[in-house]
């Protein structure tokens, strides 16, 4: 059998798919062990089994490079064995790695215990379950000689002892191409211990994928660099990839002048006799990231023994448990539920409202985990956190940008700060009836025009969603930085909702605001940094007067903010329980303002008291402090099985011949213009992580693409039937967001590859039973079906876009806000307002009468306010919901038609 060459393992080690790759591989060995002997009498090719096992082999020893279990050894071991032949030692030497895969996902093997009680590292070939510890692996940098390399494992084996934490095993790499690789391959390293003798290069030829991010990614010069300056860049290299990883420095110059340059780098230096505070660092370092202080303060609680006489009936089951008619409640629930049901803010316990303990802490690391600056826990959802963010900013008369296109409790949050809002218009999907984003040229004119209109300093936020509900992800960091040179003090609220997760992928991070936030903070303190404003400065102001030049050039110019006037004040909610791990409503705020302490600490404390209950529910808590522990440990590696589940799933029913003809997945091409993108490709991702890195960084908007829109308009049914009758009520299949003829899949943390392939297998039973159907039809009925099919496939009425104010509601001519506020407590005033049927309105628009809306009008789907109070009725808009076939819109009643306004209110002043 032909040993592993560089071209044989170039296709294999790509980061998306690697873990099912190794999976797969090791899974197919174990079949073929099996299958091998005897395979001729049994009427087999054993020649073809052959071939296929020395593929898999070849993967094996491409991938298992960057593990140290089972490793590469364990690979060359096998090889030995299969070539001679012998099966069953071959099949003893598989078999623990695939129960292990199967118990621990990806994790390393269980090891045995020696009589001393010491945990061998030679020998894990023996699973047992006796061992629950956590396990992770840490990554070695250095090129050292193979008699080396023995001696630092035996030497770190000899510092294990059986009462440790966690359990760990070594891997060494000689260069830092590979030290890359392997933070990209291996999602379960937890730390690097990086010493001065690593080369450059990687050993062997990697793929063509990662050998595209890493020439995108490495300096190219770097191997003239100085050895600590190719150090430092390394360290940086390898935290932006994994923040959460700890770093350590083994060195054997004088560490005493390496401490002060290098220590924002590297949780701790070393010499390298320093073997046992090394390894207790390694598992210092893990069990902070463990460390979960409010969860862990609810299970020592639960455990005291309490008398309770305050609130809470519930609390330590004392209603329950006695009860001779809901025990079904203790039984469904447990006990343990019960138990830590509390309203105490002592004994260990705290206060969300003012927290100095438990909860503070676990805030702390939630902030840390983030990338914030502080971090704010929410017990009743985002909606709640929108609304605390934008009452902590907003005075009534501020003038808010934001999409039209947002969530609900933006609308009613600005509302209820009294803001004049500016609407802003995202692109629309005629074709697939919802909106993209809002484009930074739009953003950029309204700016402009506040500024012509001398309104400018009224400005004070702009609220945007990232990502969209249907995955439309903005390039953060531009947006921040081309308005804070329009201005400098302009206040961010990003609503990622539906992007907590992605602090935990290198690729993700970068378009989240905290990542960006942080990004432009270091940029602003560089000196090249400044030297390109201070040109770019001199093409846009005026050299006489010092004033902004024509606004035209403004729009067409890539914008650099003034890094010594702009001030990063950046807010971010989210809503933890949709993407990573928390009971419902579990939501966090992070904050990354630069005047927090001096401008709105005071303010964001009044409306966290305004907003949050005085008796927040604990098990929420608890899950928001483990979901984060979990994030931290292992998000990188569910982030990237969710996006290539995803994309699994795109490619079947591209590829399987009768799901592509009633199915289509959108892709990036058919979800943004092309005058919002750089790159060509449908699906980046499916290119590899070069590819998706590459459209990440130049477009204006990519797609997420753990998100799947599945165009069904050929099966001529409409979203909202194929999603209840079709999907939910015949197989069980929950989907969240449909429109006229798409719906929205979206994979997670939690969803396994069994379950993206029993929703293939439904897709494919539903086609089935879609072409039955269809070949059993008369003519007649086929006819009427191709009709509905037609008009599922074309284009409906226009998505309306943001109409206008009422010019009662609004400040002047040249700018767009209105006055909803007003607006909306106007109706509160008996008379005020009337009903108008459809036709009825319809006929006063076409007669050039100004009827207004006296309430939010919000259709499911799209799922935001078509109309809001203030705002003027169009031809457009009565259009487009007649021509909507959903059946719930709220705000509107069916009897009585839409609510106006009769009687306008007296402005003030």
């Amino acid at each position: 059998m032909a040993p592993t060459t560089q071209h044989d393992t170039e296709q294999y080690a790509t980061p998306s798919s690697v873990w099912r790759l190794r999976t797969d591989a090791w899974e197919y060995l174990g079949y073929a062990a099996k299958a091998l002997p005897g395979a001729s009498e049994r009427g087999k090719s054993e020649d073809g089994l052959l071939k296929e096992v020395t593929r898999q082999l070849r993967v094996l020893e491409a991938v298992e490079t960057y593990w140290a279990v089972p490793g590469k050894a364990r690979v060359l071991a096998l090889r030995e064995s299969i070539e001679a032949g012998d099966y069953a030692e071959a099949l003893d030497q598989i078999e623990p790695v695939t129960r292990a895969f199967s118990r621990f996902g990806h994790d390393t093997e269980e090891q045995r215990q020696d009589s001393d009680g010491q945990l061998s590292p030679f020998d894990p070939s023996i699973a047992t379950a006796s061992d629950p510890r956590p396990r992770f692996e840490v990554l070695v940098i250095d090129d050292v000689s193979e008699t080396d390399r023995e001696e630092l494992l035996a030497e770190m084996a000899r510092q294990r002892r059986s009462t440790d934490a966690f359990f760990y095993e070594i891997n060494v790499v000689s260069s830092l191409e590979d030290a890359i690789i392997a933070m990209l391959l291996n999602p379960t390293i937890q730390a690097c211990i990086l010493r001065p003798g690593f080369t450059i290069p990687a050993r062997h030829r990697p793929g063509e994928d990662l050998r595209r991010f890493l020439d995108g990614f490495v300096d190219p010069d770097i191997a003239s660099y100085p050895p600590k300056e190719r150090i430092l860049r390394l360290a940086d290299k390898l935290k932006d990839l994994r923040p959460e990883v700890d770093l350590y420095l083994v060195a054997d110059v004088s560490i005493e002048e390496l401490a002060g340059s290098v220590n924002r780098r590297f949780a701790r230096l070393f010499r390298r006799e320093e073997s046992m505070e090394i390894h207790l660092s390694l598992l210092q370092g893990v069990s902070e990231r463990f460390s979960t202080p409010f969860f862990d303060a609810v299970q020592q609680y639960s455990r005291k023994p309490a008398a309770v006489f305050h609130a809470l009936p519930i609390s330590r089951g004392g209603s329950v448990v006695n009860s001779r008619w809901i025990k079904d409640m203790e039984e469904f629930y447990g006990l343990n539920l019960l138990h830590a049901e509390t309203s105490a803010t002592s004994g260990g316990l705290d206060s969300l409202l003012d927290p100095h303990g438990s909860i503070k802490e676990a805030q702390d690391l939630a902030a840390r985990a983030f990338g914030a600056r502080r971090s704010y826990f929410v017990t009743n959802g985002t909606s709640t956190a929108n609304k605390i963010v934008h009452q902590s900013i907003v005075a009534p008369g501020n003038v808010v940008l934001v999409d039209r296109n947002c969530h609900k409790s933006h609308h009613y949050a600005l509302m209820l700060a009294g803001a004049q809002v500016a609407y802003m218009d995202a692109y629309p999907l005629n074709d697939f009836s919802f909106y993209g984003a809002v484009s930074l040229r739009t953003i950029k004119s309204m700016l402009l025009d506040y500024r012509k209109a001398g309104r400018l300093d009224e400005v004070t936020m702009l609220t945007l969603t990232n990502c969209t509900f249907d995955g439309i992800v903005y390039d953060v960091e531009r947006v921040m930085a081309e308005c804070l040179a329009i201005k400098p003090d302009l206040v961010f609220l990003w609503d990622e909702a539906w992007f907590a997760f992605a602090s935990f992928h290198p690729v993700y991070r970068r378009r989240t605001a905290m990542g960006a936030a942080a990004k432009l903070e270091k940029d602003f303190k560089d000196p090249d940094y400044a030297a390109r404003y201070a040109a770019q400065r001199e093409t846009l102001f005026d050299p006489v007067t010092g004033e902004p030049g024509d606004d035209e050039a403004w729009l067409n110019t890539r914008l650099l903010p003034d890094p010594d006037t702009a001030r990063l004040r950046v807010y971010a909610t989210q809503s933890t329980h949709k993407t990573l791990t928390s009971l419902r409503q579990g939501s966090m705020i992070h904050v990354f303002d630069q005047d927090f302490n001096h401008l709105n600490e005071e303010t964001f404390r009044e409306a966290y008291m305004t907003h949050t209950s005085t008796s927040p529910n604990y098990q929420i808590l608890a899950s928001l402090d483990i979901g984060r522990r979990q994030a931290e440990l292992e998000g990188y590696e569910l982030v990237q099985r969710q996006a290539y589940l995803a994309q699994s799933v795109a490619q079947m029913v591209a590829r399987h011949p009768l799901l592509k003809k009633y199915f289509r997945v959108l892709t990036t091409l058919d979800l943004i213009p092309e005058e919002f993108r750089e790159t060509t490709r449908p699906m980046p991702l499916r290119d590899g992580i070069a590819a998706m890195d590459e459209a990440w960084r130049t477009d204006e908007f990519v797609v997420d693409p753990s998100r799947l829109t599945l165009h069904i308009g050929n099966t001529g049914v409409d979203g909202d039937t194929f999603k209840h009758q079709y999907l939910m009520d015949g197989y069980g299949i929950q989907v969240n967001k449909t429109s006229r003829n798409t719906l929205l899949f979206m994979t997670n943390i939690g969803t396994s590859r069994s379950a993206a392939a029993y929703l293939i297998d439904v897709l494919v039973k539903l086609a089935e039973h879609f072409e039955t159907e269809r070949q059993d039809m008369s003519p007649w009925a086929l006819a009427a079906l191709e009709k509905t099919v037609a008009s599922l496939v074309g284009t409906p009425p226009p998505l309306p876009d943001f109409s206008r104010f009422a010019d009662h509601f609004r400040v002047d001519d040249q700018t767009i806000d209105g006055d909803i506020r007003t607006a909306y407590f106007a109706t509160y005033k008996t008379g005020s307002c009337g009903y108008l049927m459809p036709d009825e309105l319809a006929e006063q628009v076409r007669a050039g009468h100004e009827v207004i809306s006296a309430g939010f009008v919000t259709p499911y789907p799209p799922g935001f306010p078509i109309l809001v109070p203030g705002q003027v009725f169009t031809a457009e808009i009565l259009s487009f919901m007649a021509a909507l076939d959903t059946r719930e819109i709220h705000g509107y009643d069916p009897d009585l038609g839409y609510r106006v306004i009769n009687e306008l209110p007296v402005r003030k002043g």
